[in-house]
């Protein structure tokens, strides 16, 4: 592991679930050999749904991306680790904190925080438009 990641090692959140956990491999990499920004988005994105489906049970959207930031680069053979935990509760719907952190494969034990991110997911029907999150569905 670099000097720079070394040192930016952390500990990974308690107060967070943790959501999945994936390796991206060399088909995922851009020109420079980390991995594209494009393929972390997308598991942020899967990762960050987990918490909200349980509390929507149906269909559900991706409405907003509040905010995305990639902290170091992630490399082939990371071990990522998300975790999720819901910031907000609407009516129709529900915002998620995701933090992702690497860990090395030659530097096991030692994590990361490579990404971080805040998206709003919103219950839809079966034509598509919102609808509300049933009282009996959120949490007590």
């Amino acid at each position: 592991m670099s000097q720079d990641r070394l040192s930016a090692a952390t500990q990974l959140p308690t107060d967070k679930e943790l959501v999945l956990k994936v390796i991206p491999m060399p088909a995922d990499t851009n020109g420079n050999g980390d991995i594209f920004g494009g393929w972390v988005m997308a598991q942020v994105d899967l990762a960050g749904s987990v918490l909200p489906a349980r509390l929507i049970q149906g269909r559900m959207a991706t409405v907003a991306v509040n905010e995305f930031i990639f902290k170091q680069p992630v490399r082939v053979g990371d071990l990522l680790s998300f975790f999720s935990s819901v910031t907000r509760l609407g009516n129709t719907s529900i915002t998620v904190q995701v933090e992702v952190y690497a860990e090395h494969i030659r530097a096991q034990g030692q994590h990361v925080k490579v990404t971080e991110a805040r998206l709003t997911y919103v219950a839809i029907d079966d034509q598509g438009r919102p609808r509300p999150i049933a009282p009996a569905q959120l949490p007590a």
